[in-house]
């Protein structure tokens, strides 16, 4: 039966988009890189990440119309996406009434009211003396024309005779006078109830100015106006003696009499307005999350009060206004502490590459916790039981930071760490607990893997997260007198898992980040330390003696990195790889040659220099195209520095000192730049060791020691080491490591009574070879001569000119125990 063809339609398709993707970040990555443009390119991205946040922490939408009447079918359910404070109309109506009800009432207490009256008695008095000055005869109806409008009250015939009998009486108008005086001593009122009532309720008396003069006890000082009245009718005119014509005055008086302490109408409605304004709106709150109306009901009025009181709070203008301050403090937390951490903090100088990754990280992240928070809200009828602020515990926030750990470095953790804590309490409505839950558990998952060499490392810093989550989430418990709850349990289930979760996250994503962003993480700095990886094996096949170098180099490499807290697994790995330029002209280098003629002999020395400086930029094209990393590529471009390749040079002074003809120095150094790191410091050094290692004739203990020295301080001497960290306490470390291999590597065994072979190796005199000219520069150990010459054991050979004097007094003793 025929095979079946297999269909790989699908991983074909998936490698594509792999690989389209991958090229679409590199053309990003090398747009966002220009160095003309770099400081626009970085101001567009902060302000495109903080756009795009801002878009994410901004609360939704739940709905758009505003239209929503009692009575009306809801076509959706509803929830309120954030917390609300809504007014509770009726509530509100009520005590505001109730308060209008319990304002003080006003009352006016005038004391015109009695020269009011008094005025009235004596005009109706000037008017009958000035009718019988006159001695004109008036009858009854034309006494009452004239005098009735005076005193605003209907007289009788008796009434008007009354005052025509008076008016001759002088004395009249003034004991009229003082009796009213003594009557309005008083506070008289309309209706003595009425005013118990207010009393009650409370008054205010206020003057003819507007001014309040008493507020206290005057319940048990005023008389009602019927009382008044019948005060009036006790009293005794002196200038009449008609008991009669008496009554009849008094009468008219009492009558004409009116309360000096009166209800104001006006003052009281605007001190019960007052009262109404005085009160605030009652309010209840409409939690995140709450069910206002479910699909297929009716919408009752409290209903329709709360949808149209949550449109109101999302209008246009409110949420632009919310954007605004969202997106001002975003550039807030991204600015300052970027800053402040490049000023202050060593370690932390983080490339395009690294901005733009941390840039898409936040994004990711954050999207991916508000999809979380969405599904959480929906997901919260389901599980009754649990509280929706418990959910938070359940989150991966660690997984961002360890990511960057992993992929720059802890400085630039740490940065973060404090940049998304904040952030994130914003998106969970200025949640405090969130910002230290989401702190704390990122520091720690940064600092777990700080040394990834497998992906056991990333689970076993995502078992710390999960304890260190679970004392957090306890502490909070406790903190809320919520401990020994149902929700504890939940709680304590959701911190486990989120350290676990984040430690699955990163481990399904670092591949990806590799692959798309060119990183180089511990983990494939093991892959790439296999001695059968493709390149390696094409190395050994081609330049045998360059892969064995390379190897040896990647041993003392790995121990000096050891010894001063380096990064042992870089250093070994950059150690196999330094030399993979030498695979296309692998024979114009000494250790390659085999016996075969030197190739140097038939070229000039510029062309000799030029091919051994070539090494270096083929090599770093190579890792590129290989996609080894960036620190390897770095190690490679750096691993000679600016070294001179003194045999060259030396000859071509020669000839051009025959010719009289002058030779830059400049074109026999290496490029450079020089090493940057502790690791490519150490690179250098154990290459240049190892090389004149191989020129030792008797490698006694002591003469390694010697060698290991003198190169190291001639490195030293030459400046190479500058510009990385590596201090003398680190040089004296390397070189003692480099002793220990070099011993190991060169150890004596005992005479066999026999050869093994007869005419073998063993007794031949074996021809001590110099070092091919690329490790030819001064300080580095190493000649540049492509003969074969006999060298003495004493010295390295070629170690061009000697250390001077100081320098090398300095740093002698390097490596003696």
């Amino acid at each position: 039966m025929p095979e079946q063809p297999v269909n790989n339609q699908g991983q074909n398709t998936l490698t594509y988009l792999t690989k389209l993707g991958s090229n679409l970040l590199d053309l990003m990555m090398k747009w966002f890189s220009n160095p003309r443009t770099a400081r626009r390119n970085r101001f567009i991205l902060l302000i495109t990440t903080a756009f795009l946040l801002t878009l994410i922490l901004l609360p939704g939408r739940p709905f758009r119309s505003a239209e929503f009447k009692p009575g009306d079918i809801a076509t959706s359910d509803i929830r309120a996406p954030q917390d609300y404070l809504v007014e509770d109309r009726a509530l509100t109506e009520q005590r505001r009434k109730e308060a209008a009800n319990n304002a003080p009432v006003v009352y006016n207490l005038s004391d015109r009211v009695p020269s009011y009256i008094i005025g009235k008695l004596e005009q109706v008095v000037a008017a009958i003396r000035k009718e019988h000055a006159a001695k004109s005869r008036k009858d009854t109806d034309e006494w009452r024309t004239l005098l009735a409008p005076l005193l605003d009250t209907e007289l009788s015939e008796a009434d008007i005779r009354a005052f025509t009998h008076i008016a001759a009486d002088r004395d009249f108008p003034a004991d009229a006078g003082r009796m009213l005086n003594d009557l309005y001593r008083r506070r008289i009122v309309l209706d003595g109830k009425a005013f118990q009532t207010d009393f009650r309720r409370g008054i205010e008396i206020i003057n003819d100015n507007g001014r309040m003069i008493e507020g206290g006890d005057v319940a048990a000082d005023f008389t009602e106006i019927r009382e008044a009245r019948r005060m009036v009718a006790g009293w005794q005119f002196s200038g009449l003696n008609d008991r009669a014509d008496g009554d009849r005055i008094k009468a008219v008086i009492a009558r004409i009499l009116l309360p000096n302490l009166f209800y104001n109408r006006e003052a009281s409605e605007a001190r019960a307005k007052t009262a109404m304004e005085a009160v605030r709106p009652v309010l209840f709150k409409v939690q995140k999350g709450e069910m206002i109306v479910r699909v297929g009901e009716r919408i009752s009025t409290e209903q329709a009060h709360k949808l149209q009181t949550i449109f109101q709070e999302n209008r246009s203008g409110n949420r632009l206004s919310s954007a605004v301050g969202i997106f001002a403090l975003i550039l807030v937390l991204f600015y300052f502490p970027y800053r402040f951490a490049l000023k202050n903090i060593r370690k932390f100088n983080p490339t395009n590459k690294d901005i733009l990754i941390i840039s898409l990280l936040v994004i990711c992240s954050f999207l991916l916790f508000k999809i979380s928070l969405l599904i959480v809200h929906n997901i919260g009828p389901v599980f009754p039981n649990i509280d929706a602020n418990s959910f938070f515990y359940l989150f991966p926030f660690a997984a961002g930071p360890m990511i960057v750990r992993i992929f720059i470095n802890s400085e630039v953790a740490l940065v973060y760490c404090a940049i998304l804590a904040p952030l994130l309490g914003i998106m969970f409505d200025s949640n405090m607990t969130v910002v230290i839950y989401a702190m704390l558990g990122s520091i720690v998952g940064a600092h777990g893997v700080r040394h990834c060499s497998d992906r056991s490392t990333i689970y076993t810093a995502g078992l710390k997260v999960s304890v260190v989550n679970l004392a957090m989430a306890l502490a909070f418990q406790t903190s809320n007198a919520t401990l020994f709850t149902l929700q504890t349990i939940y709680v304590v289930f959701f911190a486990l898992v989120s350290g676990v979760l984040s430690a699955g996250l990163i481990s399904g994503f670092i591949p990806l980040i590799e692959t798309l962003f060119h990183y180089t993480t511990d983990i494939k700095l093991l892959e790439l330390a296999n001695l059968n990886s493709p390149m390696l094996r094409d190395l050994m096949v081609r330049a045998p003696g360059t892969y064995h170098h390379s190897v040896v180099v990647g041993n003392l490499v790995e121990s000096a990195a050891e010894s001063i807290n380096a990064n042992p697994l870089l250093a070994r790995v950059a150690a196999y790889y330094h030399d993979i330029g030498k695979i296309s002209k692998p024979l114009y280098f000494i250790e390659n040659l085999g016996g075969e003629d030197n190739r140097h002999d038939k070229l000039t020395p510029s062309m000799s220099a030029l091919i051994l400086i070539s090494h270096i930029k083929e090599g770093s094209e190579l890792a590129r195209e290989r996609r080894l990393g960036q620190p390897i590529i770095d190690i490679i471009r750096q691993h000679h520095g600016t070294g001179l390749i003194k045999f060259f040079y030396d000859r071509a002074k020669t000839q051009a000192e025959a010719s009289g003809q002058t030779v830059e120095e400049k074109d026999f150094r290496y490029p450079g730049p020089k090493p940057q790191t502790r690791e490519a410091g150490i690179v250098m050094l154990a290459d240049c060791v190892e090389a004149a290692s191989r020129t030792l004739v008797n490698p006694t203990p002591d003469r390694i020691q010697g060698m290991v020295q003198k190169i190291i301080n001639n490195i030293f001497i030459d400046g190479q080491l500058e510009e990385c960290e590596l201090t003398l306490k680190n040089l004296h470390e390397i070189a003692r490591c480099f002793n220990r291999i070099l011993n190991g590597i060169f150890h004596h065994r005992i005479d066999y009574p026999e050869p093994v072979h007869k005419g073998g190796s063993g007794q031949k005199k074996v021809e001590h070879k110099t070092i091919s000219g690329e490790h030819g520069k001064p300080g580095n150990g190493d000649t540049t001569s492509a003969h074969t010459v006999e060298q003495p054991p004493e010295a390295a050979p070629g170690h061009g000119a000697p250390a001077k004097k100081g320098g090398g007094e300095d740093l002698k003793r390097l490596g003696m125990s």
